[in-house]
């Protein structure tokens, strides 16, 4: 089955699961209301907004040069950078220095990247045992699933789903709360972090003037997953990367601010490298991973590269009428929701999944919300006139057929409202699935009705 086929039937089924549907409008209700709190802190949250665009602007303005920079100065802080171009050449790079190590067992903190490139997967073919530690993470992996959304990986299930998943999977008893279960997972990784070989994180920001790797969180498992073990591996889109650590002071608490709605995550870790010489703790290595990944051709388009300013916030996902009603799996890629259907064609197949830049209403909300200012409403329509080209002679065909109808009034009138509505009713799984039915057409068109009115 094609991916566009998967995504209509996909989306036709979970819309019309009203217990999904009302899981996911509760959990990002909740979030909502977070973040309208999170938001009004600000004094001019959309001078905040635009400083924080700025910098981004910036950062694509600057690229390789700030790569160069981050690069240097991480060395000189005693980290190895590693350089990859796409999935295949990073988990190649990785799985060596991971063998080379003898890795029985590995830790990592919540990180889209690592599922971008399905790190667990490929660590699983060659019997290295991967544990996530972000609550919502294990979650996902104890359910044989990948995270549902940006932010908040277990967001489609409820506390009692979790309760007999763990009951089915543990042992433990269904009637758990959910501050029990919270703590059975505390106490199982807690043993995990101690006895594990390597410990992997993503990165929020990669500090360019100061070669330090910038990870926030809420629980305190990125820190621990880099602490604990020996060696400590960063994996990083290239996109991440910032001027300078002052700009944190701004970035961060506009991430937790539309993320979560908090004034400033709990755990706001910064690592400069491997523990020196007269330090106790600390890893004894630090290896960072930049990937490209297809973003260096996002880069290199005019209009694209404005997505590389994404934070993965995760504000736009909460914010989209289609995301809240087709869920975060339908779209069958890493990153879902707006920014999603923007950056996936180009990280995958864009032929196979430029159907994704479909997948919005345009009302705008997503762009309105962004903390960043990503024109996504652009960006989607910009794919949309890429995607044209990849249309059958059918698709060509029905396209100019309809442009030539809805282009012109004249040719609109042509027919009565009865005969519109006939014909409507003949398409209506095209327009709007089978769900709802189109109200009937007019008898008189508009031009009829107003040219009656104005001899009144």
């Amino acid at each position: 089955m094609s991916e566009i086929h998967f995504f209509k039937k996909d989306a036709e089924r979970v819309a019309g699961d009203l217990q999904h549907r009302k899981i996911i409008n509760f959990n990002i209700s909740k979030y909502d209301a977070a973040v309208k709190v999170g938001k009004a802190r600000y004094a001019n949250l959309d001078l905040a907004k635009q400083k924080a665009s700025e910098i981004k602007n910036k950062v694509i303005e600057s690229l390789p040069f700030l790569l160069e920079e981050f690069e240097s100065n991480a060395i000189k802080n005693g980290a190895e950078v590693y350089w990859a171009q796409d999935c295949q050449d990073l988990i190649a790079q990785l799985s060596e220095i991971l063998i080379d190590q003898g890795t029985k067992t590995l830790v990592k903190s919540k990180s889209m990247v690592t599922e971008e490139i399905e790190l667990n997967h490929h660590l699983e073919n060659i019997n290295i045992e991967s544990v996530e530690t972000d609550l919502g993470e294990f979650i996902v992996q104890v359910a044989g699933e990948k995270p549902y959304h940006i932010v908040t990986p277990a967001m489609h299930k409820s506390k009692q789903d979790i309760a007999e998943l763990f009951s089915q999977y543990f042992g433990t008893d269904v009637n758990l709360s959910a501050e029990e279960l919270t703590d059975f997972v505390r106490q199982l990784l807690r043993k995990k972090f101690i006895h594990a070989d390597v410990g992997v994180t993503g990165a929020n920001f990669i500090c360019a003037n100061e070669g330090a790797v910038a990870v926030t969180e809420n629980e305190g498992n990125a820190l621990l997953s880099a602490s604990y073990p020996k060696l400590h591996i960063v994996i990083a889109g290239i996109e991440k990367v910032i001027p300078s650590i002052d700009d944190l002071s701004l970035m961060w608490p506009l991430l937790a601010a539309h993320g979560t709605g908090q004034q400033l995550t709990v755990y706001s870790n910064l690592f400069f490298g491997p523990k020196k010489a007269n330090e106790v703790d600390g890893p004894e290595r630090m290896l960072v991973f930049l990937l490209d990944n297809k973003r260096s051709s996002i880069y290199s388009d005019s209009i694209t590269k404005e997505s590389l300013k994404c934070i993965r916030c995760g504000a736009c996902l909460n914010g989209c009428p289609v995301y809240k009603n087709i869920g975060g799996y339908t779209y069958n890629t890493t990153y879902s929701g707006p920014i999603g259907s923007v950056i996936s064609p180009y990280f995958k197949d864009f032929s196979a999944y430029n159907h994704l830049s479909f997948a919005s209403s345009l009302c705008g909300k997503c762009e309105e919300v962004c903390p960043v200012k990503i024109p996504l409403t652009k960006l989607l329509l910009n794919n949309r006139q890429k995607a044209q080209t990849n249309n059958t002679f059918s698709d060509k065909v029905a396209n100019y057929s309809l442009y030539s109808v809805f282009s012109s009034r004249n040719n609109m009138n042509i027919v009565g409202g009865k005969v519109k509505s006939i014909l409507a009713s003949g398409f209506q799984s095209l327009f709007i699935g089978n769900k709802k039915n189109l109200s009937p057409f007019a008898s008189k068109t508009f031009n009829q009705q107003w040219k009656k009115h104005k001899k009144r």
